[in-house]
């Protein structure tokens, strides 16, 4: 036996299943070129020398993880439904003679000839487009691009590392299932799962329950720090209500639909609910994959396209002025030297401050009781339920006036109050000793803003002077003790001034903190203990954060939707062929090529667009639970995310049903 004779065999083998073998080879090829891509520019150089691009590489290398996790589940699979096919033409070669170690050489040789082709091809559209998308990246930052091509040897290493490990556990199951596999069970490998399912209602109300469970986290968690703690929760419900409810739910609902005789006892829905209830078992869990995948699809695009195009919004919000100041001290004497060291800086560049807002202002946690806050060490925050905790702002009325432009009045035992969420409804507020009566509401206070007190419960509270204040302060002092919150100093300010040169206003207060710090201790010279915050360093930050987002976004988007095409497609041809037969025999009997296409039409529209509609069930709880997610984020526009999110919808509706009408000509071409 020539040497070359398996490895002739295995191209032989390729040639002859072209319709399952490339489209496998081409989603190999293309998982290979986008993980090198991504690893590729978490260790880019040129990427790392921008400002801002700190948080993009840190997402950027969190993709790689989540890529290269998904390739190996997703090449895995789908290797599967490759050896689903072939098991009829192992178990023939099986018994003309060809022992299973034979076979298991042809199956190693095809594993190399798939494995070479996709590595090489893979690597190399990965190096081509790699400098594409450093374009796309740098292009946020409005930064210059770099000529030539930049090849990361520890990318290369990881890709073929990770792929190769890949492809060989691969190969071992194939072995595996090839060498405990009788010849007969190989002959009829492809036609496993024959045998009529039963309608198991019970697993059916399990995935109903787990589904509902997930919904109702989704719909009634109110609070975003909640929302984010439960958010994995909710996710893994969903994940398995829908695997159940595909698996026992699909076979309930065509069973139902056999039921109906007039919706049964048509031809094309004859055909198609009778073929589909037999096969339902091993359909269902590829219906589901194809759901959740486009679920991740549609809820990655719709946030990340809301986080980037909401970014001035989030910048804003968090951001009322170009510069924040919050000195560690608040005397008069410190207010007044850092002021003084302020308008020095900004002298050297001829600006002045303009916009100015300052207010004094102490903030701690409690516990929320109808109209009365807790704050008792006996019963700390953590102990109690999100939704119960909240936070107090308090101000005096003399900074709220100067804020304002205004002139009101209070008594000592009344206030103004806001919130961050729904309008404050009780008359009066218990805090400590103090029992306030509330004089009046009113809105949109920069601290809110400031703090992202949209994250939880918080209300902002202006009282009659520095007196309460300071007797706040020290009431929640003996209660929290080291844990306590200071009363905090803020001076807000623009500079007019075009953006590169606050950025060097910026870096001129930093380089004078260094010069600080070095000051001996018994100096005289002004020492500024504080933290300062820039909205435009903080937009860069932003931007890498961001636009990271949005990247691996498009990016896993782009993965996930090849996935599912390659399910779709998959289960089209693995149907076909389980069909053919079957349509052979009624077109004997009189079926025509017109009944058998409005039968795969019928198919199509029962249970294959049911994914989608699921997806679009499971986006719609999911909406108002990532609101809150996005809330932490400091993104509140809602009308920003609710059309980003039905515009992907639409947008993968189209696309689906184009990939659908495709792959369902594939399949009447064979059964035909």
């Amino acid at each position: 036996m020539s040497k070359f004779f398996y490895f002739k065999l295995a191209i032989t083998n390729i040639k002859k299943n072209a319709k399952t073998y490339i489209p496998y080879m081409i989603t190999s090829i293309m998982t290979i070129c986008m993980f090198y891509i991504i690893c590729s520019l978490s260790n880019n150089p040129d990427l790392s020398k921008v400002s801002g691009t700190d948080s993009m590489v840190t997402v950027l290398f969190l993709g790689t993880i989540i890529c290269g996790i998904f390739a190996t589940i997703f090449l895995f699979y789908t290797n599967s439904f490759l050896m689903k096919r072939r098991k009829k033409e192992f178990g023939l070669y099986n018994i003309l003679g060809m022992e299973k170690k034979h076979i298991s050489r042809v199956v190693l040789c095809e594993t190399v000839i798939i494995s070479l082709v996709s590595l090489i091809f893979g690597i190399l559209v990965g190096i081509l487009f790699d400098k594409l998308m450093l374009l796309i990246l740098l292009s946020m930052f409005t930064v210059k691009v770099p000529l030539g091509f930049y090849i990361s040897p520890q990318s290369l290493k990881t890709t073929i590392i990770l792929f190769v490990v890949i492809f060989v556990v691969i190969f071992l199951n194939s072995i595996r299932q090839i060498h405990l596999a009788k010849p007969i069970e190989l002959l009829h490998g492809s036609s496993v799962g024959e045998k009529e399912p039963k309608a198991k209602w019970i697993i059916a109300l399990l995935g109903f329950i787990c589904l509902g469970s997930g919904y109702y986290i989704a719909v009634k968690t109110t609070n975003p720090i909640a929302a984010l703690s439960l958010f994995f929760v909710a996710v893994i419900l969903v994940i398995i209500g829908t695997y159940l409810l595909f698996t026992a739910g699909s076979i309930v609902l065509l069973k139902s639909l056999r039921k109906n005789k007039n919706y049964y006892y048509k031809t094309k829905n004859f055909i198609s609910v009778s073929g589909m209830i037999y096969r339902m078992k091993q359909n269902a869990v590829g219906l589901a994959n194809i759901c959740i995948l486009s679920t991740m699809v549609l809820v990655m695009i719709s946030s990340t396209f809301s986080l980037w195009y909401g970014m001035n919004d989030i910048i804003n919000n968090y951001y009322p002025t170009e510069f924040q100041f919050s000195p560690s001290s608040h005397s008069d004497k410190d207010i007044k030297e850092l002021k003084t060291w302020i308008n020095n800086t900004l002298d050297d560049f001829n600006k002045k401050p303009i916009d100015e807002m300052e207010y004094t202002t102490l903030n701690f946690a409690g516990i929320e009781k109808e109209n009365s806050y807790i704050i008792d060490k006996a019963n700390p925050v953590y102990s109690n339920s999100v939704d119960d905790i909240g936070t107090l702002s308090f101000i005096t009325l003399d900074d709220y006036n100067k804020l304002y432009n205004s002139n009101k009045k209070l008594d000592d035992n009344e206030i103004f109050i806001s919130s961050n969420r729904d309008k404050y409804n009780y008359d009066t507020l218990k805090v400590f000793d103090y029992n306030f009566k509330i004089k009046g509401h009113f809105e949109d206070f920069p601290i809110d803003k400031y703090v992202a007190a949209n994250v939880a419960k918080n209300h902002v509270v202006v009282v009659k002077d520095m007196d309460i204040l300071n007797n706040l302060y020290k009431l929640q002092k003996k209660e929290y003790g080291k844990m306590a919150s200071d009363i905090q100093y803020f001076y807000f300010f623009n500079v007019d001034t075009d953006a590169n040169t606050v950025l060097k206003i910026n870096d001129k207060f930093y380089d004078e903190l260094e010069t600080m710090s070095s000051y001996p201790e018994d100096t005289n010279k002004y020492v500024y203990n504080g933290k300062i915050d820039c909205r435009e360093s903080s937009k860069h930050d932003l931007i890498g954060l961001n636009g990271g987002l949005l990247f691996i976004g498009v990016f896993l988007g782009i993965l996930f939707t090849m996935a599912t095409i390659l399910i779709m497609y998959y289960k089209q041809i693995s149907e076909g062929y389980d069909d053919k037969e079957r349509f052979a025999i009624m077109q004997k009997v009189g079926i025509s090529n017109k009944e058998i296409k409005q039968s795969i039409h019928s198919q199509v529209l029962t249970v294959f667009f049911l994914p989608l509609i699921v997806a679009g069930i499971h986006v719609s709880f999911a909406f108002p639970f990532i609101t809150k997610i996005l809330a932490i984020l400091n993104l509140t526009n809602i009308k920003l995310y609710a059309i980003a999110t039905c515009g992907g919808f639409l947008l993968f509706a189209v696309f689906y049903a184009i990939v659908y009408r495709i792959t369902a000509r594939s399949y009447y071409k064979i059964v035909s």
